[in-house]
């Protein structure tokens, strides 16, 4: 009996554990009431009642204008100064904060600013709660419409979340998820210290953090998600949880590549490290230095392990009727010229500012060469290292730009980095990360395609030239033998499957760890901006 007893004890727990799942939402209106209730927020009276899931075949428009509202409507019940909505002054400047245009003019039905992350978990419960369509914005300096933004849904905005505290021993700075590189280069840069972020001044800590990060300090301490020790998370179901390698290994490997599907972070814990004055800035080239800037970049890139110090960045660029190189030759330390960029050096040059200063200096001059407030768009692609690839890419370049060259304000760009060993060797930091790359497959040629222009009835015709000349790029890697399957989330386009870019066992296991924390599917779902696991991305 006692056999039997315990049998059905085991059955009864195991039922239980399937049945009660611990990373669940609410679906009733008294589980929100209770889930609101554990984060300390008591709300009287009743509750809307959830849709009808039957409801998912009508469009959004028609099923969900009233449930937003309400959800809007509950929102500012409970936390009215967090709430804003189409007409509010504080609507109209968090519009204006986006990169693109195509985000700006993207219109969410209220959007919601939370102080603390406890906010963030009440506005992601009743979201869930309501079925409601949701984006959340960091930096806002995503390309196309919906990736941090969302029509007629809630845009969950983090810009008030903008801690930045460095611990007593100087080793770990805790950054808000709302925090631009500026604000936090502002407060290390006085401490000499620093930690691995983003070289361009006003973008957001939590999307290129999330999708990669390459950094000017990366051939010493590895990419941005690399430099993560803890993660404050809010969970699917409310939840919220430091994650890190001890606490919850499998979650925090996802974290380190895997975007926005696995919770909603507000604050990431960053390895700190001494930093002083640099060397860098940038150099302009004329079109007669192809040849010698291709190879000297090959030859950069392999033999990065010597120098991983030194960073690189080319641009090959249309600019007011002519084509030049704009380059970034940077250098952690105060040395000028030093000898990484020997074979850069004595190629002729239009004009450069290369001078020793401060980080926070560097990424205010490359943030001009990225302005915003024009219709933006970024795709891209990897491959092997090599010169002779590099020089057969920009010749499509020009081609296709020849065809769209007569858009208004337009600026295209080619803009090369080397994916060095050094760097590919520090992804396996902390457990490592979810890229999916190895030694084996580098150095790597990372290549960014990004045009800028103003006018919307030109969007078709210029991004159809970016995919052919992506597409064509490929064609001629594949045909070399040099082409490669990583695509990096941060520079990818709408149209780019980039979880499947980490490969085949990467992606299952990014798969699983989703089905884990979010059983309900909610940041697939609910969420549907930015790159999803199974390759179905979008913005609304």
């Amino acid at each position: 009996m006692r056999g039997s007893n315990w049998l059905i004890w085991v059955i009864s727990w195991l039922v239980c554990r399937v049945t009660a799942d611990p990373y669940t939402g609410p679906h009733t209106s008294d589980e929100l009431h209770d889930a609101l209730a554990n984060l300390g927020v008591q709300i009287t009276g009743d509750l809307p009642v959830p849709p009808d899931p039957r409801l998912h075949s009508i469009p959004l428009d028609r099923r969900y204008i009233n449930l937003v509202q309400s959800q809007c409507g509950l929102l500012t019940t409970i936390r009215k100064t967090i709430v804003s909505t189409s007409g509010s002054q504080t609507y109209a400047q968090q519009q204006s904060r986006y990169w693109s245009l195509q985000q700006l003019e993207t219109l969410p039905t209220c959007r919601v600013t939370p102080q603390i992350a406890i906010d963030v978990a009440i506005a992601l419960l009743i979201t869930q709660y309501f079925d409601c369509p949701f984006a959340v914005k960091s930096g806002g300096h995503a390309a196309f419409a919906g990736a941090s933004n969302i029509q007629g849904g809630i845009t969950i905005d983090l810009s008030s979340l903008r801690q930045v505290e460095v611990s007593k021993d100087k080793t770990v700075t805790k950054v808000g998820a709302g925090n631009r590189w500026l604000d936090v280069y502002s407060k290390l840069d006085p401490m000499g210290l620093s930690v691995v972020g983003g070289r361009v001044a006003d973008i957001g800590v939590g999307g290129l953090t999330l999708g990669g990060g390459v950094s000017f300090f990366s051939g010493r301490h590895g990419w941005a998600l690399d430099g993560v020790m803890n993660y404050e998370v809010v969970l699917a179901n409310g939840q919220i949880r430091d994650i890190n390698q001890k606490s919850d290994p499998d979650l925090y490997f996802a974290l380190r590549g895997g975007g926005n599907n696995f919770g909603i972070v507000t604050r990431f814990d960053l390895e700190t490290f001494p930093q002083g004055l640099m060397w860098g800035g940038n150099t302009i080239h004329p079109p007669t230095t192809n040849a010698s800037i291709c190879k000297a970049f090959e030859n950069f890139a392999n033999n990065a392990s010597q120098n991983p110090d030194a960073a690189l960045i080319i641009a090959y660029a249309y600019f007011q009727g002519s084509y030049i190189f704009v380059n970034n030759y940077d250098y952690a330390l105060p040395t000028p010229f030093p000898p990484a960029f020997n074979e850069f050096t004595p190629i002729p040059n239009i004009t450069d500012t290369q001078r020793i200063t401060s980080l926070s200096n560097l990424t205010v001059e490359l943030n001009a060469s990225n302005p915003g407030g024009f219709r933006e768009h970024y795709t891209t692609a990897t491959f092997k290292n090599s010169a002779a690839l590099q020089l057969q890419i920009l010749d499509i370049f020009v081609q296709e730009v020849e065809t769209i060259k007569d858009a208004a304000d337009i600026l295209p760009a080619l803009v090369m980095q080397p994916i060095t060993l050094p760097m590919i060797r520090l992804f396996r930091k902390n457990g490592g990360n979810a890229l999916g790359i190895s030694e084996g497959d580098g150095p790597l040629l990372l290549m960014n395609l990004a045009i800028l222009w103003s006018v919307k009835a030109d969007d078709e015709r210029i991004i159809s030239a970016a995919a052919r000349v992506i597409s064509r790029a490929k064609d001629v890697g594949r045909e070399m033998g040099l082409d490669h399957r990583y695509i990096y989330q941060n520079y990818a386009s709408l149209s780019q499957n980039v979880l499947a870019g980490y490969g085949d066992e990467n992606q299952r296991r990014l798969v699983e760890i989703s089905k884990k924390y979010d059983p309900d599917r909610v940041l697939q779902n609910l969420q549907p901006g930015y790159f999803k696991l199974d390759g179905e991305n979008g913005g609304i």
